[in-house]
């Protein structure tokens, strides 16, 4: 894990570094796209680019973000893309996302929202991130079915949607388009199951592509630290996401040290 984390070098500035973009929140979720902010902001990418509707609770919160009030191809440059969490109905925008030519990583409405078409025709790398009943939705099954087999049901994720999924639970498991071995993560918590902290693994995740990593080693390593985080926040005791995303400094120290 310490040799995936991406470490700037003296000739790098933030543009070098990647930008990640995130298209996520609306009027009735813009605690989401937050929430997908502060996992990007820590996540090894060099700046962060915002679009939606929650641009003034963003910056808010992170001053440092690049907001932007037009849509995702008017956004300015990015190396990868986070669409989905908190979106709404907002099927415009993840079409839009999906057309982009750099890695995207779909989440929880975009997840929904995403024609399957869409996602199987792109050449630049997809990595999906469900819980058990996205999954189960996606795969027209009923939920039971994927948390009874949870290997079967990401792999064959995998192959319909020819995408990188990362498939949210206990114990976390990411397999590629192309089969080969399914990566396991057990890092986490109970007390990561919690709302919003699948919006910070989101934007860590599509801060680590966007720095670089393949959708595998990027999903891999997003499990890792953000369940490694998870931990050191609640050591015991409740939590909420955003205690989850101010410690992942500290799980990144822990892993690279």
């Amino acid at each position: 894990m310490a040799r995936l984390l991406p470490a700037p070098a003296a000739e790098s500035d933030k543009y070098r570094r990647g930008v990640v973009g995130i298209a996520a929140g609306s009027a009735r979720y813009p605690g989401a796209a937050v929430l997908a902010v502060s996992g990007a902001l820590r996540g090894g990418a060099g700046a962060v680019r915002y679009v939606g509707p929650a641009g003034d609770a963003v910056l808010a919160r992170f001053p440092e973000t690049l907001v932007s009030d037009a849509g995702p191809a008017k956004a300015g440059r990015v190396q990868a893309w986070v669409v989905g969490p908190g979106a709404g109905d907002d099927a415009a925008t993840v079409a839009e996302v999906l057309e982009a030519d750099v890695p995207v990583l779909l989440d929880a409405d975009g997840l929904r929202l995403a024609e399957r078409d869409a996602v199987r025709r792109r050449t630049a790398p997809t990595l999906m991130t469900p819980h058990a009943g996205e999954a189960a939705a996606l795969l027209g099954v009923r939920r039971e079915e994927v948390e009874d087999a949870r290997l079967a049901a990401v792999r064959e994720l995998a192959a319909v949607y020819r995408a990188t999924v990362l498939l949210k639970g206990s114990t976390t498991l990411v397999a590629g388009p192309g089969g080969g071995p399914v990566r396991v993560n057990a890092t986490g918590t109970p007390w990561l199951a919690t709302a919003g902290s699948g919006d910070v693994l989101s934007g860590l995740a599509g801060s680590l592509l966007a720095a670089g990593l393949g959708a595998v080693d990027a999903g891999s390593a997003a499990a890792y630290l953000h369940g490694l985080a998870g931990r050191f926040a609640a050591d015991g005791a409740p939590v909420g996401a955003h205690d989850v995303a101010s410690r992942i400094p500290e799980a990144w120290r822990d892993v690279t040290d």
